[in-house]
């Protein structure tokens, strides 16, 4: 992605040094270490502090500026579900019967560098989906690279790059992301070509990428839901064999909460 750069417009109360400098500071795509500098020129107590103090706060800036723009490049690309979720306190509420340590132990994100699946189950609006959305996005905090998308959502697009003769790069953008969401695994219809589009993007991240899975389906009834006995053996190996398990065993909370 193109940097896009900011022009400098002079400022009067400045010197003319001044200016040029703030100038080369934009030119060298460094506009919050720029506007930071400013802020510190045309404030009267800045020499009270220490230099140390005074270049931590500029170089910060920066720093805190060229983040939040990663940050939100990455939730672009997420297309997350629940973009603004967290693991706040009500995952601690006894009626959802949570496994808050392994919750925890996940939010650390070493789980994904791995890499490892996890496999999410449990029934309609026990908060499954909410709470990977949490964890996506505090991987992405660590500048992981996060893709969520609902199984049918990646079949259709899977058939539909074939199509259009693209697969090859389809196949490859969802195999590069550090952590992909399938999300409501089951809903979806599973004949042979979908099972082999599926094969295809699980073997793809194998071993490589981590990858959670979401279901209202028990992992023991995953076979059943495959039109091919050699791709239901194939997929479910590589789903299954790493990956770590978060049930979610709590009611509806969509019901609940609509009380």
């Amino acid at each position: 992605m193109a940097y896009r750069l900011k022009d400098y417009l002079y400022n009067d109360k400045l010197t003319k040094e001044q200016n040029i400098l703030m100038d080369r500071l934009y030119k060298l795509r460094m506009s919050g270490m720029a506007e930071a500098f400013e802020k510190q020129l045309l404030e009267p107590n800045t020499g009270l502090e220490p230099f140390e103090v005074r270049f931590a706060a500029i170089v910060n800036q920066e720093w805190d500026q060229r983040e939040s723009k990663k940050f939100k490049r990455l939730m672009k690309k997420a297309t997350l579900k629940y973009p603004a979720a967290d693991l706040d306190s009500s995952i601690y509420d006894p009626e959802r019967q949570l496994n808050t340590h392994v919750i925890e132990l996940l939010a650390k994100c070493d789980w994904i560098d791995e890499p490892n699946n996890l496999l999410m189950t449990g029934g309609a609006g026990a908060g499954k989906t909410h709470i990977a959305c949490a964890l996506c996005i505090t991987a992405m905090h660590q500048n992981r690279t996060v893709k969520y998308i609902r199984a049918n959502t990646l079949l259709k697009e899977s058939d539909h790059a074939r199509q259009e003769g693209t697969y090859f790069e389809y196949s490859n953008e969802m195999a590069a992301y550090d952590l992909m969401v399938i999300d409501d695994f089951g809903l979806m219809d599973l004949d042979i070509e979908k099972c082999r589009d599926l094969f295809e993007i699980i073997e793809s991240r194998d071993c490589c990428k981590a990858t959670i899975i979401i279901s209202q389906i028990p992992v023991s009834g995953w076979y059943q839901l495959f039109g091919d006995s050699t791709y239901a053996d194939a997929c479910l190996s590589r789903m299954t064999s790493k990956a770590y398990r978060l049930e979610f065993p709590g009611r509806d909370r969509r019901i609940t909460n609509s009380n």
